[in-house]
């Protein structure tokens, strides 16, 4: 029998949490908005298109960000409005089909290969989708059509902002052959600097690379990489992801001992025992059974220390203590200090499977 090409559209919002805020505070509109925190350690979350033209980006650090654009407008993140208007994009997605991947807030994956709309192709949904959005929430989306994940996404930043790029199955391997390695996803600058050492600087160049060669080298990743320089991408869209980790985490504002760390935890295992209560709202089912103490020293190292305990944390006290306690298992020097705190549940599992469990235990 044979299987329909899929049909994959990728969303992204076009600077949504900057996007948000100029369409709530018609004051903002056309000046260079950058959404983050004041301080020294804050990383910005979205600049406006205005403030790319100064060169910045997400995940930038605050102070650089002011520094390129010093006349640019700070705004602290609003993330109960954010999540409002990713809730009104989810359900114009839902109108289209019941396959949909959300990234983050501001991009999904929807697999439109049987749309429930009944409109005659992939394009025309993505078309429907952006028009949709522009009229319900005042804000503009920018989308990828392909036959598959990592291609839609690519396609969807060609147009950037408000635009729709589409490939058809047909072109993917002229679309991919010029573009540069990095454009593959998990190729970062370290991994693109040593592909250029090979002479692999666009995709069409690791088409004629031999594939056990790139195997040798990069082991498995190497046979991925090959198959993404041809458009091989197999990965469904799974439309409900179960949650594998609740965590909150926070960066200080100076380096601090590992003895300084108590109250910082403690605020941290609040956040997330939060989240995991409404994670139960929506999940009763789901326990979770491990705790979590996230920790990064002052020259970035990341370390993680977890415990899971007889009987799956059933109060925040518990969580909080348990946090506490797992920094007696780092063995770094005393003098440490660490400017990264984050705690987290994780090993979910469900009540019936946790029940069975304990019965089996009992009677052995």
């Amino acid at each position: 029998m044979h299987t329909p090409q899929r049909k994959i559209i990728h969303v992204d919002m076009d600077a949504f949490y900057a996007s948000v805020e100029q369409r709530d505070d018609p004051s903002l509109r056309g000046r260079p908005v950058v959404v983050a925190w004041r301080g020294n350690r804050s990383v910005v979350c979205a600049a406006s298109y205005e403030a790319r033209k100064f060169g910045v980006r997400s995940a930038m650090p605050a102070l650089r960000a002011e520094r390129l654009c010093p006349q640019a407008v700070f705004v602290p993140p609003d993330f109960t409005r954010y999540k409002a208007v990713s809730r009104q994009v989810r359900e114009i997605f839902a109108r289209h089909t019941d396959l949909i991947e959300p990234l983050s807030l501001d991009e999904a994956y929807l697999d439109v290969t049987a749309n429930t709309s009944g409109l005659p192709s992939a394009t025309a949904t993505a078309e429907a989708i952006r028009a949709a959005i522009r009229e319900e929430t005042q804000l503009t989306a920018s989308a990828g059509v392909a036959p598959n994940k990592f291609v839609a996404k690519i396609a969807s930043d060609f147009r950037k902002p408000d635009g729709l790029f589409v490939v058809r199955p047909r072109q993917v391997e002229a679309f991919l052959a010029p573009l540069p390695v990095g454009r593959l996803p998990g190729v970062g600058k370290v991994m693109e600097q040593r592909l250029a050492t090979l002479g692999l600087q666009v995709v069409a160049d690791l088409r004629g690379f031999p594939v056990e060669e790139l195997e040798r080298r990069f082991g498995r990743w190497g046979r991925r990489l090959h198959e993404l320089s041809f458009g091989i991408d197999e990965r469904p869209v799974v439309s409900e992801r179960p949650t594998l980790q609740i965590s909150a985490e926070d960066t200080f504002e100076r380096d601090l001992l590992l003895d300084e760390l108590e109250p910082h935890i403690r605020r941290m295992a609040e956040k997330a025992w939060a989240g995991y209560g409404r994670e139960r709202e929506q999940h009763p089912e789901r326990i979770a059974r491990t705790v979590v103490l996230k920790l990064k020293t002052s020259d970035f190292r990341i370390l993680s220390r977890s415990l899971t305990p007889a009987t799956p944390p059933d109060g925040l006290q518990v969580l909080a203590d348990i946090a506490c306690d797992l920094r007696q298992r780092v063995d770094l020097p005393s003098r440490t200090r660490y400017r990264l705190v984050g705690v987290g549940l994780g090993g979910f599992a469900d009540r019936d499977e946790l029940a069975a469990q304990a019965e089996l235990f009992a009677t052995a």
